[in-house]
């Protein structure tokens, strides 16, 4: 009995150090009660920021607006006949909401083929490495969320087309983006993380 006992603790601790916690930080509304409730979150920022020189509070702000910081976030479901249901809306998961293509096109040309969409180092790395391609490509600065933002929602090559002209609802969320970057940006410097 002794024996059954001690194999369902450890089954049971076992478990608990591989479990994930995927739930949204409580205060999304500042950036100094995200990286002391979170601290794991600001090291792998800083390291992207130390990398690939996309600051902090931008990564921030598009992580805010693609996921809210939930680690397994997805798009939601399509329905048929409203009830029937047909897939996602798209592959986009992760903090990150990088899609299935575009990941694996970062994992080959980083070569880290074990990242995943649900590590908050993997997705920070992965959006330092998208927006230095956007930067590189369409000049525009690291430094700028709204425009990484236009870029990263609708891709490079739509971005270079312009196709966010054609979606106001794009526009404002990208300019939502860009103040809450900023927004960010003062708060981290309040409390001396900047």
């Amino acid at each position: 009995m002794q024996r059954i006992i001690r194999a369902v603790l450890l089954l049971v601790l076992v478990s608990g150090c591989g479990s994930a916690n995927y739930s949204q930080p409580r205060n999304l509304e500042n950036a100094c009660a995200i990286v002391d409730e979170r601290p794991q979150y600001f090291r792998a920022m800083r390291a992207t920021e130390r990398k690939w020189g996309v600051p902090v509070p931008v990564q921030m702000a598009t992580i805010y607006q693609e996921s809210k910081f939930v680690g397994n976030a997805r798009t939601p479901l399509r329905f048929t006949l409203g009830v029937i249901p047909m897939g996602r809306q798209s592959s986009a998961y992760g903090y990150s909401q990088a899609l299935d293509g575009t990941w694996d096109e970062y994992k080959a040309s980083t070569r880290n083929f074990s990242a995943k969409r649900d590590d908050i180092d993997d997705a920070t790395d992965f959006m330092g490495w998208y927006m230095v391609a956007s930067r590189d490509s369409l000049n525009i600065p690291l430094h700028d969320a709204r425009n990484q933002y236009l870029a990263y929602h609708e891709g490079r090559g739509g971005y270079a087309r312009a196709s966010y002209n054609a979606k106001p609802w794009l526009l404002r969320v990208s300019s939502e983006v860009a103040a809450r970057a900023q927004k960010y940006q003062l708060q981290l410097a309040s409390c001396g993380r900047a």
